[in-house]
């Protein structure tokens, strides 16, 4: 369609958000740093916080799925063009397999490298909450049929992203085919997407409160003792994480002319947030607001970002074949090369549409065990400290979705080097 009723490319956020200043990084870092010093000093007091962490966690949720709707519809009834929104889909999925590919590979050979498993004692922990529905999980018929919502309504309250995803795109066609008459639509939705932003800002002034609840619990509840005789598994966990985002995201963007370092600059703010609430989702309603001062086009941002939380969560993709290897070697059962590759593509294939879903890790590599065979006692133990690795997985799933959204506009020709400069700059202002 040649008319359009809003302008897809504009990042603008309203008037009244930028009035409202966003929680300084370095006070959320300061918070990070005081929650661990409460955990470590004060355990038992500590542990109490959990219910404030969670009120936060609660009201960042509670933005998510009107604002990912608003401006998705938006942006789509601004292109006006379903193929157009195809082939950012098509691009988008190619960038997520290739991406979450090389993740697993990268987890697999530095478990075969490093043995993390090797001279570790296997202890007896008790299975966290919901090991009994472990060996539940979907077969990718029932992946890609559970992506198209039978209520809409549902899907909203449920906060299912990708059915969210399915159906916003959809209405924004239909929304743009009306022209004239969908323009109080557009309106309304405009108004929408401005309000959750400064919903965003006022939230996001109890930042530091939440993250050292979420801190101190983290501290108080596991302390250090589960953490050494699985240092190495931590370690190496991390190295990959580390390789991923300088080898392989790093390369991306510097073939794509994006400096790596100023992204870092610009998503600071949602990146701590991750980090320290092992929670991606958390962090999705400033990053989205982030990508799109940035300059990144409204329905890519829109459209990339919640899909990429269900197709592209490259930090745990590092972590599911290191975790199946990590448990095989306390075991001290071999697995050959064929059976690790058919690690890859299991795993590969369980990952898809399971973000936000309670346990899902758990779920996944209880599935993953007993589909080779792998005794329960391992999994067990790694959840012990699964904590201190969420942080690391979380915070590079959001770097990697962060990155994928920038690839794809570079890609699709609508992030020019011009506009990538001036984000840089406005970051500088800030």
């Amino acid at each position: 369609m040649k008319e359009h009723l809003v302008d897809a490319n504009s990042s603008d956020i309203s008037v009244t958000s930028k009035k409202i200043k966003s929680t300084s990084p370095s006070v959320i870092l300061m918070s990070l740093i005081g929650g661990i010093a409460c955990g470590y000093f004060f355990p038992e007091f500590s542990v109490t916080l959990k219910p404030i962490g969670d009120a936060f966690i609660k009201m960042i949720k509670m933005i998510i799925v009107p604002l990912v709707f608003s401006i998705l519809v938006i942006g789509i009834a601004g292109t006006g063009d379903f193929k157009k929104m195809s082939r950012l889909g098509g691009k988008a999925l190619l960038w997520f397999t290739f991406a979450s590919t090389i993740a697993l590979i990268i987890g697999l050979v530095l478990a075969n490298v490093l043995q993390p498993g090797s001279g570790v004692a296997l202890m007896q922990v008790a299975p966290p909450e919901g090991a009994a529905s472990a060996a539940k999980f979907r077969s990718t018929t029932e992946l890609l049929l559970s992506i198209i919502p039978t209520n809409i309504f549902e899907a909203l309250s449920t906060a299912n992203l990708l059915q969210v995803v399915f159906f916003s795109c959809f209405f924004g066609v239909a929304t743009a085919a009306l022209k004239e008459r969908g323009k109080p639509i557009l309106d309304f939705l405009t108004a929408v997407s401005e309000a959750m932003f400064n919903v965003t800002h006022y939230v996001m002034k109890v930042t530091p409160f939440g993250i050292f609840a979420f801190m101190g619990w983290s501290v108080g509840k596991y302390g250090l003792s589960l953490v050494i005789p699985l240092a190495k598994l931590i370690g190496t966990l991390y190295l990959g994480l580390v390789i991923f985002v300088v080898c392989i995201l790093g390369l991306a963007c510097f073939m794509l002319k994006i400096n790596m370092i100023q992204v870092f600059r610009v998503i600071k703010e949602p990146l701590i947030l991750s980090f320290s609430t092992c929670s991606s989702e958390a962090a999705l309603p400033i990053l989205m607001e982030k990508l799109l001062k940035f300059g990144v086009p409204k329905h890519i941002v829109s459209f990339v970002l919640p899909t990429g939380y269900s197709f592209n969560l490259d930090g745990a993709a590092i972590y599911k074949c290191m975790a199946l290897m990590f448990i095989a070697q306390v075991s001290q059962i071999p697995i050959d090369i064929s059976t690790q590759m058919m690690m890859i593509v299991a795993m590969m294939i369980m990952s898809k549409g399971s973000a936000g879903m309670p346990g899902m890790a758990f779920v996944q590599l209880s599935a993953g065990a007993a589909m080779f065979n792998l005794p329960m006692e391992g999994l067990f133990m790694i959840m012990g400290v699964d904590r201190l690795m969420d942080m690391g997985r979380t915070s590079v799933n959001l770097i990697g979705n962060a990155i994928a959204t920038l690839i794809v506009a570079r890609w699709e020709g609508e992030l020019s080097e011009e506009t990538i400069q001036q984000g840089y700059a406005k970051n500088y202002e800030e």
